[in-house]
């Protein structure tokens, strides 16, 4: 708990302002609540002729004797009426009493939970904003062995766990407090011996609650958990739904959907048994010390004579002034337990170390100028190596095409020279700048990528484009739209640039999205292109368009173009072919054809296909 207070403080100190007057007003509601027993006193005194006769006026002596003054003051003005015969009079200020203590209660009350609502809604919403900008920060590399759906239900899930468990300790963390210590210090004024007896029932109560939550965080921990694997599955069976249904694999994934599911609801069933346990002990324990004050108190009153009846109703009302936030501080400490295991898995994101961090001396690189320059560098994800003594040189406005088999590290260049990862020897330059030395952003501002999956996001086709660019004006978005040769079926949408997608871009075929792909990067306007094999999802028909598209965008420009139809790639002015890391063969297309090697091989093969 002190742990996770104390990451939390960095987001409260920013709503310090709340955090005072919340503190303010939940002390004056305290003190109040303890008043507004204490203001039954006089009224049962009326009701039952025992107001203290007072015939002259009290003297202000100061601060000190406030009390006394107070009583004797409201004793003198009471007594008066019943004296005079007026005893309606006298039931109006004593009933005026008590109902304006407890709208003052209730209004500082009221105030308190107003401050309480903006530093709660305050701190998740930077929270979850501050999760989010280390969610799109972190590396690739941190999500290659994590489930998407886990990340998902930290920032949606556990978050809305913390707001409505863990943050009831801060409600409760100066009210209910501060309310057992004001009613406890008015019952001390009534009889040490009863408040003793009321003290005893504390302690008791909190072991036996513990005792009883003490498996709760660990059972709240593997039920959040569970919950990530739950969003991952259906987030799986949505993006590959396709093929869900073309294998009739329905029941797998459903089976997959149940046995999650309902691991959650024993997990659930298990952590509820113990959250409905917290009231009803609470309640027993508080109705048993309850019958025994009675008891006890009882004796004093009648046998006695120790204390006035109406002081020791007032007193029990006191007393069930403690027992209820005890109880509410019982019940807030099940759920605390549910919250902190919630806030342990947000602040590990929040705490996930960026593995490639700018240098604090990083560099910008405010342009292209001479070449891109991979120097002899080796990479491995896990712990074979992917790439190894690899090089090569790309001057600036030449073609460079990659072309090998599936596995031979093609696609790893891409992600290297856009330092998506960082390799393990060697070094990667632009204009004899290290990579390493250079800020991401100002080195990927240089780069343009277009993928084999066709990446849109769900929203208009000119917010997708203007991804690339976000100050770029309609004419511009429309002639990339041109030069990418996909402004022929968008100028004949109803709705032209401003259509929606749809999900994942599922509104437009294949080689659609891909011309749209290509249009985002044209209007970036990158010196240095990378293309990922960014026609061999396509038909042939729609290879032909996207491959007009990428010719035109490669026009006097920087490109490495990562290729598996070779068809695509013959007019690059060096090709480089890789086998299981290493470069087997270079040249032009007609130079590699002529060595008559594996080049002229990969060619052969894909002419029959």
């Amino acid at each position: 708990m002190k742990k996770i207070i104390h990451q939390l403080l960095p987001f409260i100190k920013k709503f310090k302002k709340h955090v005072v007057f919340n503190v303010l007003f939940n002390l004056l509601y305290a003190l109040f609540s303890a008043l507004a027993f204490i203001s039954l006193i006089p009224m049962l005194n009326v009701l039952f002729g025992q107001t203290t006769t007072e015939t002259t006026a009290p003297v202000w002596t100061g601060l000190s004797d406030i009390k006394n003054y107070g009583e004797q003051l409201l004793n003198y003005k009471v007594s008066g009426y019943l004296d005079s015969g007026n005893p309606q009079m006298a039931l109006v200020i004593v009933i005026a009493l008590v109902i304006s203590t407890f709208i003052l209660k209730n209004l500082f009350g009221y105030f308190a939970n107003q401050h309480m609502m903006y530093l709660k809604n305050g701190v998740l919403n930077d929270l979850r904003k501050d999760m989010y900008q280390k969610i799109i920060k972190l590396p690739l590399s941190f999500y290659s062995k994590r489930q998407k759906g886990d990340v998902m239900a930290r920032i949606l899930g556990d978050i809305n766990e913390m707001q409505n468990s863990f943050f009831i300790a801060l409600e409760l963390i100066v009210r209910e407090p501060a309310t057992i210590i004001f009613s406890l210090i008015f019952m001390f004024s009534f009889s040490w011996k009863l408040t003793l007896f009321v003290l005893l029932f504390i302690p008791f109560a909190g072991f036996l609650i513990s005792r009883i939550g003490k498996s709760l965080k660990s059972n709240s921990l593997k039920a959040q958990q569970e919950s990530g694997k739950l969003i991952s599955i259906v987030e799986e069976s949505l993006t590959g739904l396709k093929i869900v249904k073309s294998y009739n694999a329905e029941n797998i994934f459903s089976n997959n959907f149940t046995n999650s599911s309902n691991r959650i609801l024993k997990l659930s069933n298990k952590i509820g048994i113990k959250n409905n346990l917290a009231g009803p002990v609470s309640e027993v324990l508080g109705i048993a010390t309850i019958a025994v004050l009675l008891w006890y108190g009882g004796q004093l009153v009648l046998v006695e004579n120790i204390i006035k009846g109406t002081d020791f109703l007032a007193f029990m009302g006191l007393a069930y002034a403690i027992l209820t936030p005890a109880k509410a501080i019982s019940k807030a400490s099940y759920k605390v337990k549910n919250g902190m295991a919630a806030a342990d898995r947000v602040f590990e994101i929040l705490h996930e170390e960026d593995t490639l961090p700018d240098l604090p001396n990083a560099t910008v690189l405010n342009g292209f100028e001479s070449e891109l320059k991979v120097d002899n560098i080796s990479f491995k994800y896990d712990d074979d190596y992917v790439l190894k003594n690899f090089s090569i040189n790309v001057t600036k406005g030449k073609t460079i095409a990659l072309v090998g088999q599936s596995g031979s590290g093609k696609s790893t260049i891409a992600n290297l020279v856009t330092r998506f990862y960082d390799i393990n020897d060697g070094n990667i330059t632009v204009d004899g700048q290290n990579i390493k030395n250079v800020t991401k952003k100002s080195l990927r501002s240089l780069m343009g990528l277009v993928t084999q999956d066709s990446i849109l996001f769900n929203d208009t086709i000119k917010n997708n484009i203007l991804i690339g660019k976000p100050d770029a004006t309609e004419a511009q978005i429309i002639d990339a739209l041109k030069i990418a040769n996909a402004w022929e079926f968008v100028s004949e949408l109803p709705n032209g640039i401003e259509t929606n997608v749809g999900d994942a871009g599922n509104n437009f075929s294949g080689g659609q999205k891909q011309r749209l792909s290509i249009a985002r990067a044209v209007l970036k306007n990158p010196p240095i292109m990378i293309l990922d094999e960014a026609t061999s999802a396509l038909d042939t028909e729609s290879e032909r368009l996207v491959q007009v598209a990428l010719e035109n965008m490669m026009k006097n420009r920087t490109s490495i173009v990562i290729a598996h139809r070779l068809s695509t790639i013959q007019n690059a002015d060096e090709i480089i072919v890789m086998q299981k890391g290493q470069i087997v063969e270079q040249g032009t297309h007609t130079q590699l054809i002529e060595k008559d090697g594996m080049y002229k091989r990969l060619v052969e093969m894909q002419s029959f296909e």
